[in-house]
C-alpha cells in the first residue's frame, strides 16, 4: 500500500470516528476549542449558564456568576459543566490569585435540578458517575470564595461548602432539604456540615430539611462573615484581592495544609503542616517575604 493510500485510509477512519462520536465527545471538543481560544486571546469564554470575568483593581480575581435565573440557579448538568470549566480555566490563569463564585441576590443556587434527576436509577448513577464533576470545584488549587445571597439550598449549600471561604448576605437562607423529597445529600452535605458544625447540628439540618439564616450559619461556623446583601460581592472581591496579593505558591501550600486537617488525625496533620512549612524555605518568595519584613518594605512576590 502506498503512503498516500495509507494516509487517505487513516483520514477516512478518523472522519468516521468523529461522525460516530457521542455527544459527550462533542462537548469535550467544544471545551478544548474554548481552552485553545482562551490560551491565544486571554479572553474568558462565553458560557450558557455562568458569567466569568476578571475583577478587582488589578484584575487578579476571577468572578463566576451563576446565571440561570428562571430556575433560581438550579444546578443542572449543563450549569455544573460550565462552572467547572470556568473554574479550571481560572485555576490555570497565572494572573488570577483567587476566585469568587456567586449567584443573584435572590438565589445563590436553590439546589440540584430535580426534574433532571428524578428518573435516574442506581445503575445509571454508577455508570454515568452522577455528581462526579462537582469534585472539580474542591480540587481547584486556588482559594475559592462563595458569595452567598438568597437561597442556598441542597446542592447549592453543598457547592458553597466546597469553596474555601463562605461570605453570606444578611438575607441568605441555607438548608439541606433532600430528606423532604425522599433522598439524602449526595455532594457533601452530611459530611461537610458535620465537620464544620458538629454532629448535632448536622443531624438536625439533614434530618429535618429546615432552612436556617445567615446569622445562624455564622454562629455555627459554616460562614465566615455576614454582610449586607448589596455589599456582599464587593466585599468578597476585596477578600479575593487580599489573598491574591500574597505569593500564589505559598497560598496554594497553605490551602493544602488547612484542607489536610479534614482528611487525617491531628498528629498526622501537624506533621504535614510542619513539612509544608519547611518546604516554603525552598521558595524565592519565602526569602523575599522575610527580607521585606526585616527591611520594612512591601514584598515583591514572583510565584517562585
Amino acid at each position: 500500500m502506498s503512503v498516500i493510500m495509507a494516509l487517505s485510509l487513516n483520514i477516512c477512519r478518523l472522519g468516521a470516528s468523529a461522525l460516530s462520536a457521542p455527544l459527550k465527545g462533542i462537548t469535550r471538543s467544544r471545551h478544548f476549542a474554548q481552552v485553545i481560544r482562551y490560551s491565544s486571546t486571554g479572553e474568558l469564554p462565553k458560557y450558557e449558564f455562568v458569567e466569568a470575568s476578571r475583577v478587582g483593581e488589578k484584575s487578579n480575581v476571577g468572578l463566576i456568576r451563576l446565571n440561570r435565573p428562571k430556575a433560581l440557579n438550579a444546578l443542572c448538568n449543563a450549569l455544573v459543566k460550565d462552572l467547572t470549566d470556568a473554574v479550571a480555566l481560572l485555576d490555570k490563569d497565572q494572573s488570577v490569585g483567587a476566585i469568587v463564585i456567586t449567584g443573584s441576590e435572590k438565589a445563590f443556587a436553590a439546589g440540584a435540578d430535580i426534574k433532571e434527576m428524578k428518573d435516574k436509577t442506581f445503575a445509571s448513577n454508577i455508570i454515568e458517575g452522577l455528581l462526579e464533576d462537582w469534585n472539580k470545584i474542591s480540587a481547584c488549587k486556588k482559594p475559592i470564595i462563595a458569595a452567598v445571597n438568597g437561597y442556598c439550598l441542597g446542592g447549592g449549600c453543598e457547592l458553597a461548602m466546597m469553596c474555601d471561604i463562605i461570605y453570606a448576605g444578611d438575607k441568605a437562607k441555607f438548608g439541606q432539604p433532600e430528606i423532604s423529597i425522599g433522598t439524602i445529600p449526595g455532594a457533601g452535605g452530611t459530611q461537610r456540615i458535620a465537620r464544620s458544625c458538629g454532629k448535632s447540628k448536622a443531624m438536625e439540618i439533614c434530618l429535618t430539611g429546615n432552612q436556617f439564616t445567615a446569622q445562624d450559619a455564622e454562629k455555627m461556623g459554616l460562614v465566615s462573615k455576614v454582610i449586607p446583601a448589596d455589599q456582599l460581592v464587593a466585599e468578597s472581591i476585596k477578600l479575593g484581592e487580599r489573598i491574591a496579593s500574597m505569593s500564589p505558591i505559598i497560598v496554594s501550600l497553605c490551602k493544602e495544609s488547612v484542607n489536610r486537617a479534614f482528611e487525617t488525625t491531628l498528629a498526622e496533620g501537624l506533621h504535614y503542616e510542619k513539612r509544608m512549612f519547611f518546604a516554603t524555605f525552598a521558595t524565592k518568595d519565602q526569602k523575599e517575604g522575610m527580607t521585606a519584613f526585616v527591611e520594612k518594605r512591601s514584598p515583591n512576590f514572583t510565584n517562585s
